[in-house]
């Protein structure tokens, strides 16, 4: 292959809604301090190692994000282009020239770091590529959290077999790794032949930062595809910002809804739980105030995982949008062509998830209010139940009080004058007698405590 090239195209997650103006998430800078960490290791590229000072981020090697703020270009690098990283030699005699491009894409860092051959007529074949270290270029060291694209760009004769070449370069790529690589798509772009490919993590298939998608473009007719994808280069660099942002936000989604249905499934629990507890002969007042002190905090977990799927959902519109306007303008500049995969990634695949991210909320949304309702009725339960407790403990101390202190009157008033009883036996033991009159007279008091305590809380109904 002639007038090759290695592309990595990586992005990375900057901030979300969730941060503060101005603020980013915990790890945003960790595409460009894994890059550096390539650029110390396999790929010593002089400008690679030192591309802290090459960006406008860092002040004096720290990462220091705020230096973005007010900026009117999409450019991260300090001088406002493509950063040139200098060369490497190789066992063969040829050197490789590296270029790298920073941008801050709204929300998302993104970088395109190209390797080329010092020479456009330099033959590379499956064992040069090697030279090119693409196993530095895999995810296990990017990281990127949104995901990256690996592209591959060479010219060769039209005897070429470019299905079997695609084949033994994708494998090449990823060799050594755990990666699994298959072919999704295959077309033409800017005249070449494309072949589409994603290799999977088989631990973490749902994890972005783990997957490679992988496009080898084979040019096998002279097609000015270089000349072309120039011309377009903002808008295919887009296209894969939406398309790997697509691929995170609908894996979320689905993260997402698993959460809430097992959140679901807890409260359909409590249901059953709550059900046992109001059946039994007397309530049971604690066991529904925890009940009540669980579900809450249950229901705003659940509020979180809807309110979240509402957010993807508004997100991958969006990106599905940005996908599809990137597209239109490749198509114009190819002459009305693109790529058929990438139409069908728009019209059924994103269609498809866009739709069940939908169907997800919709099937989720009445459990939102059962929350509510169980809340609900457990606190009128507790209250009532809470309601008519005080009011016998209440009723009781009344009637208590009643009858203690009445009979504590009388039996004062008895004992007083106990001297002038003419009883034979109480003359004969005035202590007894008086302990028994007091008992009577506390029974006697109790009594009609109870009574005013009847009339109290359930009085007769007027006629």
């Amino acid at each position: 292959m002639k007038n090759f090239s290695l592309s990595l195209y990586a992005f990375h997650l900057r901030h979300t809604l969730t941060e503060l103006p101005g603020e980013v998430v915990t790890d945003a800078n960790l595409l460009w301090e894994n890059l550096v960490k390539v650029g110390e290791g396999s790929l010593t590229f002089v400008g690679l190692k030192d591309l802290r000072s090459k960006l406008i981020c860092y002040q004096n090697g720290k990462y220091d994000p705020k230096q973005e703020v007010g900026r009117k270009t999409e450019w991260l690098s300090v001088s406002g282009k493509d950063v040139d990283l200098g060369s490497l030699p190789t066992t063969e005699g040829f050197k490789i020239n590296a270029n790298l491009q920073p941008f801050l894409l709204n929300d998302t860092y993104a970088v395109d770091l190209t390797l080329v051959a010092e020479s456009p007529n330099i033959s590379i074949d499956i064992p040069q590529l090697q030279h090119f270290k693409p196993s530095s270029l895999l995810p296990s060291n990017i990281q990127a959290s949104l995901g990256q694209t690996l592209s591959i760009y060479g010219e060769v004769d039209p005897s070429e077999d470019c299905d079997t070449l695609a084949e033994k370069l994708v494998i090449a790529l990823v060799a050594g790794t755990n990666l699994n690589p298959v072919r999704s798509q295959q077309g033409e772009l800017f005249g070449s032949l494309l072949f589409e490919y994603q290799a999977l993590d088989p631990d973490e298939p749902d994890n972005s930062a783990k997957q490679c998608h992988i496009l080898i473009v084979i040019n096998n007719s002279q097609a000015a595809t270089a000349t072309l994808a120039a011309k377009a280069y903002k808008w295919l660099l887009n296209l894969l910002c939406s398309y790997h942002k697509i691929l995170y936000i609908y894996q979320l989604a689905r993260q997402r809804y698993r959460e809430a249905r097992t959140i679901y499934s807890n409260l359909e629990n409590k249901i059953q739980e709550f059900n046992s507890l109001i059946s039994e002969n007397q309530t049971q007042l604690s066991g529904l105030k925890s009940l009540m002190g669980e579900i809450p905090k249950k229901s705003f977990d659940y509020t979180r995982c809807l309110q979240d799927l509402q957010t993807h959902h508004t997100a991958i519109t969006t990106n599905i949008t940005n996908y599809t306007i990137c597209l239109e303008k490749i198509q114009t500049i190819d002459s009305g062509n693109s790529p058929q995969s990438w139409q069908d990634f728009i019209n059924k695949d994103c269609k498809k998830w866009q739709e069940q991210i939908q169907t997800d909320i919709n099937y989720l949304t009445p459990g939102q209010e059962l929350f509510g309702q169980l809340v609900d009725t457990i606190r009128g339960i507790v209250e009532t139940e809470q309601t008519e407790r005080d009011r016998s403990l209440e009723s009781t101390i009344q009637v208590l009080g009643i009858g203690f202190g009445g009979g504590a009157i009388a039996s004062g008033v008895f004992t007083t004058h106990i001297d002038k009883i003419n009883l034979p036996i109480v003359q004969k033991h005035p202590l007894y007698a008086s302990l028994l009159l007091s008992v009577l007279f506390t029974f006697f008091f109790i009594g009609i405590g109870w009574l005013i305590t009847q009339r109290q809380y359930h009085p007769r109904d007027k006629k």
